[in-house]
């Protein structure tokens, strides 16, 4: 396996032989959960510092049952972790890699959206 070329601040990381679908598998669920408006919108607030239930609710404007489910998924996949202050419960992200692809999603949305030119 060769090592692929990363990021700054990336780790090294060896690139998948043919047939080792894990790594785009992983990464294609991973996705698949910032497919959904209310998550992204989650994640973009969290990305800011860690939150409780009440704040996510404000800051992505939906129900709080409908927050709550979707923090649920978010944990279960492992994206987000939450701990208990007392009797709220505050969230943060799992790793600064998931705050950057959002980061990097809302930035392509920006470009998009106002026709900004490409760039690297």
């Amino acid at each position: 396996m060769a090592s692929s070329p990363r990021a700054a601040g990336a780790h090294p990381v060896q690139v998948p032989e043919a047939g080792d679908g894990d790594r785009l598998e992983v990464a294609a669920s991973v996705l698949a959960l910032l497919a959904d408006r209310t998550r992204l919108a989650l994640l973009e607030r969290l990305g800011q510092g860690d939150a409780d239930v009440t704040t996510l609710t404000s800051a992505c404007g939906a129900a709080r049952p409908s927050v709550s489910q979707h923090l649920a998924k978010l944990r279960l996949a492992g994206l987000v972790t939450a701990r208990k202050d007392g009797r709220r419960v505050v969230y943060s992200l799992r790793h600064g890699h998931l705050r950057r692809l959002v980061d990097e999603a809302l930035n392509v949305a920006d470009h998009q959206i106002g026709a900004l030119p490409a760039h690297d």
